[in-house]
Parts: C-alpha cells; sequence; structure tokens
C-alpha cells in the first residue's frame, strides 16, 4: 500500500435544506463537541464506504434528520482554516427544496433535534455554516 507523506484533511457534506417557499432553513441542534447543542446543517463526515461525497449527503441526511429521497445540488466548497475547531476540515455543501408541511424531520443519531427557522430569524450558527448559508440563498 502506498502511504502519503503529507497531512491530509478531513472532508465532510452540509445539506442546506429550505422548504418549498424558500422562506425557512432546517436546522439540528448538535448533541455533540464541538458546538454541541448550537444550530448547524445537518451534515458529517465522509466515510471511506460512502461511494462519493453526494452518498455522504443523503447518508448524513437521513441519519440526522429522518428525510430521505430529496435531490440536493452543489453550492460549493468550503475549505477555510479554522472552520473546524476539530482540524483541518473541507465541506462541500449541497441545498435541496422540500415542501415542510410533507415531512417530518426528527433529531436522531448525532443531532438533539431538527427545526424549522424562518431565514429572518435564526439563531447564531456553529462552524460557517452563516457564510454557508449566504452562499445557498443567492443560489435560491
Amino acid at each position: 500500500m502506498f502511504t502519503y507523506e503529507y497531512p491530509r484533511p478531513a472532508v465532510t457534506a452540509d445539506i442546506v435544506l429550505f422548504d418549498s417557499d424558500r422562506k425557512r432553513v432546517l436546522l439540528i441542534r448538535r448533541g455533540n463537541e464541538p458546538y454541541k447543542d448550537c444550530w448547524a446543517f445537518p451534515g458529517g463526515f465522509f466515510d471511506m464506504t460512502d461511494s462519493d461525497i453526494e452518498h455522504t449527503a443523503v447518508r448524513e441526511l437521513q441519519e440526522e434528520t429522518g428525510l430521505s429521497g430529496i435531490e440536493l445540488h452543489l453550492v460549493g466548497v468550503f475549505s477555510k482554516e479554522g472552520r473546524d475547531p476539530r482540524g483541518r476540515t473541507v465541506t462541500v455543501a449541497f441545498m435541496g427544496l422540500v415542501d415542510s408541511r410533507t415531512v417530518e424531520p426528527r433529531g436522531s443519531d448525532d443531532a438533539a433535534e431538527a427545526h424549522w427557522f424562518d431565514l429572518t430569524a435564526l439563531p447564531p450558527l456553529a462552524f460557517d455554516h452563516a457564510e454557508i448559508l449566504g452562499k445557498a440563498v443567492a443560489r435560491l
């Protein structure tokens, strides 16, 4: 097996899920550190068993909110140093639209709860999720 002498960053996927009215966004309250009890987007680490980063996004959305079958689109890649206190982490952000009247997200796995928030009344967001949200809103 080839060994690589340079340090490698971790890779994550984050999912910005908007209600179909485009006025609300789904957030999860983090159950673990860092940012325990803070609000963030559903998401998590790329697993070596994931076929690709899109699979990571679909898997994490289902694990943390119970939601599946939602079409996701690329928002962008976020890689600023210090964006994650656990170490150098690159995230690939995705977004989707869903009718909140037809789904019931629930916090599970490492998400303590899931809740829809009006875009004009958001709580402080963990990590660099405010920046990610800005780019996702611009894409709407």
